[in-house]
């Protein structure tokens, strides 16, 4: 999918250098983009390198916003500011849409088209996005589980490093239902020290447990292995949601199992481009497009390291 939407992109800038006038060629269409996660955050760098990316391929201009901290108050607020600017298209994700709904049906109704991406599928149609770019995170979550307990898994962890999140409290729960064996969730911070400590407690104090399951490579995942490979267990499995070099190269090194891929960078990068086709040409998929999941095993693991390092994977 992503070479084609690539070419996709490239194809239509070359249509509008071609076909505009000068004017309209300086990127006068303006897109705004509230996510609930940083630009710092290593998962959130990703998608904001597929903005940017596909903001210079369609030749637009893109804003990416996001609180200081998870935040849905502050998010609703940098919503509330961007429906102000009047842009030609709003992309958000959806971590809670008890909060966030008003505000996005705000902006639905001031005529400012929609898209959602990365949390929040279960809940856009509703609140009036024309299509979800993401992964549904329950049926990632069953997809994990049932994969380790086909490889024999009975007990499991489930790290949560920011419990309230709708999207990994559903990652949780899928887990727990594809697993189908004994599943406990372990509240933590994302501390990497507090991960480590709480993982090593966790374990000392339930021999059974077979499984850990991390929500976020580079947050939860990268701590959670060293702790696994701290207490000296042998046969406790370690996967992760999202990628990191670190944690990738702990995959291809057989010190975790596997890792669940839902391509951030096309969540970033391809909601722009629909929105620039949508306000050029009034061209828009019709559906949801699925992003992930996709299970990164020791023999992939290797190939996509050097792309996660460069902010793609």
């Amino acid at each position: 999918m992503k070479s084609f939407m690539t070419g996709l992109a490239a194809a239509a800038a070359l249509t509008l250098a071609a076909a505009a006038p000068a004017s309209a060629q300086q990127g006068s269409t303006r897109i705004i983009v509230v996510s609930h996660g940083q630009a710092n955050d290593p998962f959130w760098s990703v998608v904001k390198n597929g903005v940017t990316a596909a903001g210079k391929d369609m030749n637009v201009q893109v804003d990416y916003r996001a609180p200081e901290t998870f935040d849905m108050v502050a998010m609703g607020q940098l919503i509330d500011a961007a429906i102000n600017q009047k842009p030609a298209g709003l992309i958000v994700s959806i971590p809670d849409a008890s909060a966030l709904g008003p505000s996005i049906k705000k902006a639905v109704a001031a005529g400012i088209p929609v898209i959602s991406m990365n949390s929040g599928s279960d809940v856009s149609k509703g609140l009036g996005a024309l299509l979800h770019v993401g992964q549904d995170e329950a049926d990632a979550g069953r997809i994990a589980g049932a994969k380790l307990k086909e490889m024999g898994g009975k007990a499991g962890l489930c790290v949560n490093h920011e419990v309230g999140n709708v999207s990994l409290d559903l990652r949780c729960k899928g887990f727990a239902e594809g697993f189908g064996g004994k599943v406990m969730v372990l509240p933590v911070s994302n501390d990497p020290a507090d991960i480590r400590a709480k993982v090593k407690a966790a374990i000392a104090s339930d021999p059974s447990i077979d499984t850990v399951m991390a929500l976020s490579a580079p947050l939860g995942g990268e701590p959670t292995a060293a702790a696994v490979k701290e207490t000296g267990k042998s046969g406790i499995r370690v996967v992760s949601f999202d990628l990191s070099a670190n944690f990738l190269k702990a995959v291809a090194a057989g010190e975790a199992t596997f890792a669940i891929d839902q391509q951030q960078y096309l969540q970033g990068y391809l909601p722009v481009v629909f929105l620039a086709l949508d306000s050029k040409y009034g061209l828009i998929p019709g559906g949801n497009v699925p992003s992930g999941p996709n299970l990164i095993t020791k023999d992939k693991a290797a190939q996509v390291v050097d792309l996660s390092a460069k902010g793609i994977r």
